[in-house]
């Protein structure tokens, strides 16, 4: 049975009218909202690290599935990218398995991505940087094969909306994840023209961008993508090397764009 939203409407309503009248208002709309589609803060209080460190992992690997048929088939490059995935992050066996079996689902035809988004982005509590990283990952498998066509770009669109990204905020993102890959793959210490406008691209500012900008991002960027924080929060422990490898990525973009400025 669900109280809380009567619980909350109750106080909030009485805190605003300082009256009962008010408060059995508040009560009454807490009590629609727990008997429509609201916030299901008993299922949230039930559930426990374990619980949505799973959620995040079968809701990455369903993604990936339904990006990675958005386009009406599924590319080797796209299977060969989720079993490279898989096995960067050290999965195997049971935990293999359930990756696989979360990717098939994704791109099963009728695959209801927005009921399971939904569900997902209440275990993950609304936490952005959570968020951010599951977007991130999707956005990888997408350009998994070095393009990235309208069925894939309106797929990344529809999951960034549910999730409660802007359009702008996702080509934004897109911008900075496709540097990411190109500044990982080049050589590393060469700031060769390339290599320095990628490093600008992925802490997300311009050549023209102060220190103390520059600085700002960097140091957003790396409180987002703190591993151990990530994982305190909801990121299942496999998992870990990916925002690992993030912070690595922005740590030498930045130490790169201080190396060329002097």
């Amino acid at each position: 049975m669900k109280v809380w939203g009567k619980v909350f409407g109750f106080l909030f309503g009485f805190m605003l009218s300082k009256n009962l009248f008010g408060a059995l208002l508040g009560m009454w709309l807490g009590h629609r909202f727990d008997q429509g589609s609201g916030f299901d803060f008993d299922g949230l209080a039930k559930q426990t690290d374990e619980d949505r460190q799973s959620n995040f992992f079968y809701s990455t690997f369903a993604a990936m599935g339904f990006i990675a048929k958005a386009n009406g088939q599924v590319s080797q490059h796209e299977i060969a990218f989720a079993t490279a995935y898989m096995n960067k992050l050290g999965l195997n066996g049971e935990m293999k398995q359930q990756a696989q079996d979360a990717f098939r689902e994704g791109k099963m035809a009728g695959f209801p991505l927005e009921e399971h988004l939904k569900k997902f982005k209440r275990s993950c509590l609304n936490r952005q940087d959570l968020l951010l990283l599951f977007l991130e990952i999707q956005i990888q498998v997408a350009f998994a094969d070095g393009d990235l066509d309208s069925a894939e770009r309106e797929a990344l669109h529809r999951i960034a909306k549910i999730l409660g990204f802007s359009s702008y905020q996702l080509d934004q993102l897109l911008e900075m994840i496709i540097a990411g890959a190109n500044f990982h793959q080049g050589s590393k210490g060469t700031a060769s023209p390339n290599q320095i406008d990628n490093a600008y691209k992925v802490l997300g500012v311009e050549k023209s961008s102060s220190e103390k900008d520059i600085k700002k991002a960097y140091r957003k960027l790396m409180a987002q993508h703190h591993p151990d924080k990530l994982v305190a929060k909801g990121l299942p422990p496999e998992m870990m090397e990916v925002a690992k490898q993030k912070t690595q990525d922005i740590q030498s973009a930045y130490e790169m764009i201080n190396a060329v400025k002097k």
